[in-house]
């Protein structure tokens, strides 16, 4: 056996370095250096084997190609397959991402079970008799599910031999190992080696094949970039783990957009698709209570409508005030308190201030922004606002109210749940779903609109 050498390596592009520093030479990543082992020659041998696996391709007029070949098969699960773009490509490679207990195993079970011909699950992190537990909890018990509980690479490609699958499931990447590299389970080599050769696999087979990710503390897959570069689809599964809703969204998809967000509710029976997921979120919203407003926002193609809240508590003796946020970003909520009070002239510089997003979701888009402003002021001046309304814009350090992307598409589905009146940025189009649209074009015209009068702070 080759004798291992330390080294340290990139995680965003995986250059190797003798020693340690805080910057990547290769890249110029900051802080992006861990320690790896390595044998002398292992990307020789990774690099070999894998070219030895792929077969010499030849020109051909792009017009000659047939489409038909890379045309998506449904998975089954209605959710799944509108991120997908319609389901599965045969021969791709999917990579999903996730914290800890937030249901991958549980969805990818659902997909294996929904499947048609045989599938194999391979469960390198938990036994054989923890995934039957969970699929006799999910209904998921079939002759079809084929189990393997198999952390070695070679192992898992003789077994794709034998049971010659239609889909293949690894559960997860971090934890499989080619003894041929040398180096432990999760390290950089290991990552990149076995995703490569996995990929290989499934493009030599016509075979669809999806990868489970861990990630990182900041939300981020973990591993070497080159992971997400080398698979042809890469999933995120979000959501709080205290609340039942679950979001699905694709962030790389080379066969189709990348705009879709599927949605799922976790019940004791498993994950069950939410179509109307508006419903879902204002089902326990009360009316009348200062603070509250609903946001008609947009997450892919999907109009959703949302309620955010806002608390402020008045404070005394130079304490430093709070400021919390949850489901928006706090960079953005202070930003909004620099503008209500320079142009709109409503101070909190004495007040704490809440913030949160009712139903775990995260509110990213600008289209939050003159809601948020709207609820701070509703919360300082104790005044609800109106039950039937929404509220949608963005909002610019002058104070000006900004078009918002498909807005008639927002207004739509408000009227669809019974609102009647929203406030919009001043250029927004007319629309014909019957809701009254009063427009705004600064900060202090929205405020006059929904009824919100303050008094001027001192100084």
């Amino acid at each position: 056996m080759a004798k291992l050498r330390l080294v340290h390596r990139c995680s965003d592009c995986g250059a190797t370095h003798p020693k340690w520093s805080g910057k990547c030479t290769a890249c110029g990543a900051w802080n992006s250096l861990i320690e790896d082992v390595e044998g002398p020659d292992d990307s020789l041998v990774s690099l070999a084997a894998g070219m030895a696996l792929v077969p010499a391709g030849e020109p051909a007029p792009i017009d000659s190609i047939d489409a038909s070949i890379g045309a998506p098969v449904a998975t089954g699960i209605a959710e799944l397959d509108s991120v997908l773009g319609g389901g599965l490509v045969p021969g791709s490679v999917t990579l999903l991402g996730g914290e800890p207990g937030i249901g991958k195993s549980t969805l990818l079970l659902q997909l294996l079970a929904a499947a048609q011909g045989k599938t194999l699950y391979v469960t390198a992190e938990e036994s054989a008799q923890q995934v039957r537990l969970r699929a006799e909890r999910l209904g998921a018990l079939k002759d079809s599910l084929w189990l393997l509980p198999e952390m070695s690479l070679p192992h898992i490609v003789r077994a794709i031999d034998d049971v010659q699958p239609t889909l293949v499931v690894v559960d997860s990447i971090q934890t499989v190992a080619d003894p041929e590299l040398g180096s432990t389970p999760g390290s950089v080599v290991q990552v990149r080696g076995c995703a490569h050769r996995l990929v290989q696999e499934a493009k030599r087979r016509n075979l669809p094949m999806v990868l489970v990710g861990h990630v990182t503390k900041e939300g981020g897959l973990a591993g070497p970039r080159v992971l997400e570069h080398v698979v042809d689809t890469v999933l995120s599964f979000e959501g709080e783990r205290h609340h039942a809703l679950r979001l699905l969204r694709a962030a790389k998809h080379r066969f189709g957009p990348t705009n879709e967000l599927g949605l799922f509710e976790m019940t004791e029976a498993g994950l069950v698709g939410v179509p109307d997921a508006s419903s879902l979120f204002l089902a326990d919203r009360r009316t009348g209570v200062p603070g509250s407003v609903v946001v008609p926002t947009l997450e892919g193609q999907r109009p959703l409508l949302v309620e955010l809240q806002a608390l402020t508590n008045p404070l005394s003796g130079g304490v430093q005030p709070r400021r919390s946020a949850q489901g928006v970003d706090h960079g953005r909520l202070s930003m909004l308190l620099a503008v209500l009070e320079r142009r709109a002239r409503v101070s909190l510089a004495q007040h704490e201030v809440y913030a949160s997003v009712v139903g775990g979701i995260k509110l990213n888009e600008p289209g939050a922004d003159l809601g948020l402003c709207l609820a701070l002021v509703s919360a300082i001046t104790n005044t609800p606002l109106p039950a039937d309304l929404v509220v949608c814009g963005e909002v610019g350090l002058a104070g000006e109210v900004r078009q918002v992307g498909h807005i008639s598409r927002r207004i739509t589905e408000a009227a669809r749940l019974g609102f009647t009146r929203a406030i919009v940025p001043g250029n927004s189009p007319d629309t014909q779903s019957g809701i009254k649209l009063q427009k705004a074009t600064t900060l202090s015209e929205a405020l006059a609109a929904a009824g919100l009068a303050h008094e001027p702070s001192k100084g």
